[in-house]
């Protein structure tokens, strides 16, 4: 079984059920929820909009590989409504998962780069996770997500 890190996101409907609702389907489909961290209210980043966002992080353990893994996280969103993932522009959208890490694996692929390579940047992200996985060392930058979170602005 792996531990596997993923950043939890809305702006669209009833955000507080959508993290609820994503929550619920990740335990049923991929694993055993290890902790959830409290649900942050966010302004957007990358884009406008009048809509701010709910973010959490999520530590589950899972026996799936990444590749299917993600393949799981992608069907839940479009179930629950996501019309598209983000393919260099940013848009408001009813739920947004994504795998920051996957136990120390590094990975580089067109379809996937664990860790994720932006979650050091946002304080969105790296907060919420900051909660829940504070001592976990990225293993790329060789810093712990504590550290990281604490070298951005506040959420």
């Amino acid at each position: 079984m792996a531990k596997v890190y993923l950043s939890l996101g809305t702006n669209l409907g009833d955000k507080k059920r959508n993290l609820i609702t994503v929550s619920g389907l990740l335990a049923e489909r991929v694993g055993t929820i290890l902790a959830l961290s409290t649900m942050y209210e966010t302004k957007p980043w990358g884009f406008e909009s009048e809509n701010t966002f709910l973010n959490a992080a999520i530590i589950l353990e899972t026996s799936y590989p990444p590749f299917e893994l993600l393949e799981i996280t992608q069907k839940i969103e479009l179930e629950m409504g996501r019309k598209e993932k983000s393919n260099g522009s940013y848009k408001d959208r009813i739920i947004d998962i994504d795998i920051l890490m996957y136990e120390d694996l590094i990975v580089t692929t067109e379809k996937l780069t664990i860790p994720h390579p932006f979650m050091h940047k946002r304080s969105f992200v790296i907060g919420p996770l900051a909660e829940i996985a504070a001592s976990l060392v990225h293993p790329v930058l060789k810093k712990t997500i504590g550290e990281l979170y604490l070298s951005l602005p506040a959420l």
